[in-house]
């Protein structure tokens, strides 16, 4: 991590691509482990399922290690971003990685409500009225669309059910 004199710091670029490069790389792993469970050769009808994953996680682990190469060769002090800026961009991930997290438990109906309304009065300041018609109203426009119109059903929850939607 790189602190700076005034009101830059942050972490460092490199500190970054340097710690994707791992992740990434040990995502190719666990597809080139997977891979192997399944079969990586021929069998009497062409190729395994493990196959074609295979190279593909080869190929996003040599990728991967090129790319932390290069991030450990580089060393030009650069800021990857300040901290008001990522806490700019987590105010918008972690809300979004609920509203995904919750969608399996309490439906897609009321989460979005949820976050609809969240969204509106945390970051966009509107009046509780506002707030309340859009995160009420998307939801059932989205019903209405999808479930009565395009007799596609979406993920329900609890509440959903108990209404026998």
């Amino acid at each position: 991590m790189t602190e700076r004199s005034g009101s830059e710091s942050g972490p460092a670029h490199k500190t970054l691509e340097i710690g994707m490069a791992l992740l990434i790389g040990a995502f190719g792993l666990v597809v080139i482990f997977g891979s192997l469970k399944a079969g990586i050769n021929w069998g009497a009808e062409g190729p395994r399922a493990g196959f074609f994953p295979f190279y593909i996680g080869a190929t996003i682990v040599g990728a991967s290690a090129i790319n932390l190469w290069h991030a450990q060769r580089d060393d030009d002090g650069r800021l990857f971003a300040e901290w008001g800026q990522l806490r700019q961009v987590m105010s918008v991930v972690v809300p979004t990685a609920i509203y995904v997290g919750s969608m399996p438990f309490i439906g897609l109906y009321v989460a979005s409500m949820v976050f609809i309304a969240w969204f509106m009065r945390r970051l966009g300041g509107y009046r509780w009225l506002t707030t309340i018609a859009v995160a009420v109203g998307m939801p059932v426009l989205t019903y209405l669309v999808f479930e009565r119109w395009f007799l596609v059903p979406l993920p329900k929850g609890p509440f959903e059910e108990w209404l026998d939607l």
